[in-house]
């Protein structure tokens, strides 16, 4: 019957109802995205999501797909590559280009490579989204074991502090929030490996981090100022987010970013961002008002103290005009 194929089974084990299959080494002639993917996505559009994940992206045009299906959303929904197979690992640049950020889906993704060249290929992404300035996402087999068990393997837990260590946006989990026993110890178990790793310094992809743009120039000096100083944190007031963005692409070692906006959906998409805490705040037709707003929050509910110096960079508008700005600042 042409809708029917005969397998043979090479090594035995549970095959499980509506698993997709995987041909290692094939190119399959199947669309990046079918009807039901286009249904999905308008109904993302509907219901205002922040990012869409787009799986097996093979090469740039199907993120160009989606971005037709997307129209004048496209910049205010966060396009999230999933790379999960060979060619999308050979078009890496080219779909880096295109989006705002890429998961490295490890479970397809080390199906369809050899499995031993699957921390190779992670660290070349990574590295590749961090010199681009783009977010990147390490996803799948983080803790698998504790689907089952209360506590993770020592390589498990190894691998999770590799991810950090490489500078990566987030890690996220699968299996073992979604069928696992243990999904809070799970959160338990990253939250704690993050942020003793995050104490020292990672690999500094981002030290190759493309600067051409006058505002990433901008972003670099406000961070690089603010490790000549000391300073704990760096304050970025923005509207849509993009000088947060710009800021974390520098990767700051020392400082925490603290992102003040007056647009929700900003906010949340902020959150995504290496180091970045971003807050909502009332923004006033005065710069110095929005200022002071920030600063309260900063010691009212992040525990700075009056006279604590920062660092201060901004896009926003004043008057008729809008200013970029760098300011050394104490806390009233």
């Amino acid at each position: 019957h042409e809708r029917m194929m005969h397998c043979r089974v090479l090594d035995g084990g549970v095959l499980k109802s509506k698993s997709h299959v995987n041909l290692p080494g094939v190119r399959v002639n199947l669309p990046a995205i079918t009807q039901k993917d286009r249904r999905d996505i308008l109904f993302g559009i509907e219901h205002d999501v922040d990012y869409i994940a787009l799986s097996f992206v093979r090469e740039a045009s199907d993120i160009h797909r989606l971005k037709d299906i997307l129209g004048d959303k496209v910049g205010k929904i966060k396009i999230i590559a999933k790379i999960e197979d060979q060619e999308g690992v050979s078009n890496i640049n080219q779909i880096i280009s295109e989006v705002d950020g890429v998961m490295v889906a490890r479970g397809d993704l080390g199906i369809e490579i050899p499995i031993h060249t699957v921390p190779t290929v992670q660290r070349r992404i990574v590295r590749s989204c961090c010199e681009q300035g783009k977010r990147v996402i390490v996803a799948t087999h983080l803790l698998e074991s504790m689907i089952s068990n209360p506590i993770p393997t020592r390589a498990e837990v190894t691998d999770v502090a590799n991810a950090v260590y490489e500078e990566v946006d987030a890690v996220m989990l699968s299996g073992e929030t979604t069928v696992g026993k243990y999904p809070l110890r799970c959160i338990d178990q990253l939250v704690n490996i993050a942020e003793n790793v995050e104490k020292h310094p990672g690999l500094r992809f981002a030290n190759k981090l493309n600067t051409d743009s006058d505002k990433q120039k901008l972003s670099l000096a406000a961070v690089e100022l603010a490790k000549s100083l000391g300073v704990r944190c760096i304050v970025v007031i923005t509207r849509r987010g993009v000088m947060a963005e710009l800021v974390c692409n520098c990767r700051p070692v020392y400082s925490d970013i603290y992102a003040f906006t007056n647009v929700s959906q900003a906010r949340r998409t902020m959150m995504m961002g290496r180091g970045v805490r971003p807050f909502r705040i009332s923004f006033s037709q005065d710069p110095e008002k929005t200022l002071q707003t920030a600063f309260n929050v900063l010691k009212e509910r992040e525990g700075f103290q009056s006279e604590e110096k920062v660092v201060v960079i901004s896009d926003v508008l004043a008057g008729s005009g809008k200013i970029d700005a760098i300011q050394i600042r104490h806390l009233p």
